[in-house]
Parts: structure tokens; C-alpha cells; sequence
């Protein structure tokens, strides 16, 4: 029997049933042939975060009744490649827990397994939108039911039942955003403008995992830009980050980009953390690294090394870098890092 080496055989090795999901960008899910590739060498990771490569692992071994989760990250060189020191020391510590023979694991080990997550270097914990996000979107697609929290979110937001907007959970809205259809999207559009900042700002927490429609991404860019006409730089940035899984929000990324008065360090940062896909563009992509040297609050290279760990990016974001005019913006934020 070939020995184990990596987390992909482990988890083919032993049978069990996973499902991978990304929890550095956006929490979506991850096919376990790209954590193959990682752990290979075979490719870099795709959606980098902070140097890592960040997972949540819904698997279940043997007979265990309840899957177990465990959010994992791995660490990255400087090309986006898995630095597997302390994946390796993970794996061998889990086979000591477990006993070499993975595919005799049953239920009474699941405890033993979940507790090689409380010392673990490679262990995280994920932000409560994000685990929200997690439980969301697992629970959907295990085929089991969502949280009882969505239920009334789906009565207060279609407009059907007045209700303390206080009352509304996190986990809730997670469910509606990860569930919701083409009408419940047209009906969350008319009733946007009219929802409390506070309500809007948790559901734009879940609503930057996933994808949006059209008419939902204008309401939120109505409502985005009106909160930046009273100062309020917060929302803004949540309406950006909300529609950055729209199709179209690379147009009104292109208006702000040419507002100087709207370039501060939280919206770039917005527009990186969750917008990348759009700035997969040979215009937005040179006039946004612009904005961000021109913004003396941004951490100018560290923004700009972290757009470069995403493959798509890392070529075109090295490329304007390197051809930038010594006396433009960027030129001079490089030559002051020489300095």
C-alpha cells in the first residue's frame, strides 16, 4: 500500500465523504482536484488570501452520524505554491492519531480527529460571516434543511411580515443569500432601499459569496452611492463588495475608480479583497493600482503583492509594476520603497 503523504490522500485513501470549500475571497466551494494540484506542485492555489491558502473541509469518516469541519490554512510562497512543512507535520500527526490503516476509521475516532484542530498551526478561525456562509452553503448542498433563522429573514425581506429587524440572525441570511432564486433576487432589489444600514450591511456580508443579478447589483449601487453622498464610506464599501459577484459591477467599479474623493484605502481595499475578477481587465486593472499608489493611506505593495498571488492577475499586476514611468504615481511609490 502506498504510503500517505498529502491531505488529498488522506482523504481519498480513507473513503470518506468531503466537500471542499474556499474560505479565503469568498466561501465557495473547492473541487478536491485542486487541492491535489496544490499539494502535487502541479499549480498554485487560485484564490490566494494573506498568503494562504484557506479551506473549510466538510468530510465524514466511516460511520460517524455528524460530519466534522475543519477550517485549514495552508501556507503559500511568494508564487502562490504550497510551503508543505507544516502540512507534512499535520498529516504525520494525523496518522499517529489515527493508526496508519485510514480505512478502518470509524465513528468512535471521530473526536480524536477533531481534536488535532485545537493545537494545530494550520487551524483558523474564520470570521462569523464567513462560518455563517460556510454552514449556509454545506447545508445546501448536503440536501439538508436550512436554519430556522431563515424563515422569518425570507418574510421580512420579501415584505410579507413587518418584524423587528433586530430579531433577524446572521445564519439566516446566510441561507437566503445561498438559496435564493431569480424572483426572490427581484424582490430583494424594490425592497433594498428601503432596508435599516443595518440590516443591509449583514446582508451585503452574505451576498459578496455569491452570485447576483443585474437588477439587484444596480439597487445596491443606488444605495452605495447615496451613502457615499452623506459620508458614509462603510456602506459603500459593503454595496462594492456585495456586488462584486455581479457580472456588470466592473462598470461601476470603472466610476469609482475616477472619483478621487471615493479612492480611499476601504474602498480599494473592497475592490481587491472581493472584486479581483474585474480587475481582469487591461484598462481597470493599470488605472486601479494607480488610485492605490495615489493613496497615501494603502499599503501600497502589500495590496499589490497580494493581487500578484492570484494566477489570473499575477502576470498583468507584475507587468504594469515593471512598465510603470519613473515620475508616474506608481513609479514613485516603488522608488520610495527602494529608498
Amino acid at each position: 500500500m502506498q504510503p500517505i503523504h498529502t491531505l488529498h490522500d488522506f482523504f481519498v485513501r480513507s473513503g470518506a465523504e468531503v466537500r471542499l470549500y474556499h474560505l479565503g475571497r469568498r466561501v465557495e466551494p473547492c473541487e478536491m482536484a485542486t487541492l491535489e494540484a496544490l499539494e502535487a506542485e502541479a499549480a498554485p492555489w487560485p484564490m490566494p488570501w494573506q498568503g494562504q491558502a484557506r479551506l473549510g473541509l466538510v468530510f465524514r469518516l466511516g460511520d460517524m452520524s455528524d460530519p466534522l469541519i475543519w477550517f485549514l490554512a495552508l501556507p503559500l510562497d511568494e508564487e502562490g505554491r504550497l510551503d508543505p512543512a507544516s502540512r507534512d507535520a499535520f498529516v504525520q500527526r494525523l496518522l499517529e492519531t489515527l493508526g496508519h490503516n485510514v480505512t478502518t476509521v470509524g465513528r468512535e475516532d471521530g473526536q480524536a480527529v477533531d481534536n488535532l484542530m485545537k493545537d494545530n498551526p494550520l487551524a483558523f478561525t474564520p470570521s462569523l460571516p464567513f462560518r455563517a456562509m460556510l454552514h449556509a452553503r454545506a447545508s445546501h448542498d448536503l440536501g439538508r434543511p436550512a436554519s430556522s433563522h431563515l424563515e422569518p429573514v425570507e418574510a421580512y425581506l420579501s415584505g410579507q411580515q413587518t418584524l423587528d429587524w433586530q430579531a433577524l440572525g446572521l445564519q439566516g441570511l446566510a441561507d437566503f443569500a445561498v438559496r435564493m432564486g431569480q424572483e426572490e433576487q427581484h424582490q430583494l432589489s424594490r425592497r433594498l432601499p428601503d432596508l435599516p444600514t443595518e440590516v443591509l450591511t449583514s446582508l451585503c456580508y452574505c451576498l459578496e459569496h455569491v452570485a447576483i443579478a443585474d437588477d439587484l447589483t444596480a439597487a445596491l449601487r443606488a444605495r452605495g452611492e447615496a451613502a457615499a453622498e452623506v459620508g458614509d464610506i462603510e456602506t459603500l464599501c459593503a454595496c462594492v463588495r456585495a456586488a462584486s459577484g455581479s457580472e456588470t459591477a466592473g462598470d461601476w467599479f470603472d466610476g469609482l475608480l475616477t472619483d478621487t474623493y471615493a479612492c480611499g484605502p476601504d474602498l480599494l481595499a473592497a475592490i481587491a479583497a472581493r472584486g479581483w475578477s474585474h480587475l481582469e481587465d487591461g484598462q481597470r486593472l493599470p488605472r486601479y493600482l494607480e488610485r492605490l499608489a495615489c493613496c497615501e493611506q494603502a499599503d501600497f505593495m502589500r495590496v499589490a503583492r497580494d493581487l500578484a498571488l492570484i494566477p489570473r492577475l499575477r502576470l498583468p499586476v507584475l507587468m504594469t509594476l515593471r512598465e510603470a514611468p519613473a515620475d508616474s504615481p506608481i513609479g514613485r511609490r516603488l522608488v520610495a520603497l527602494t529608498r
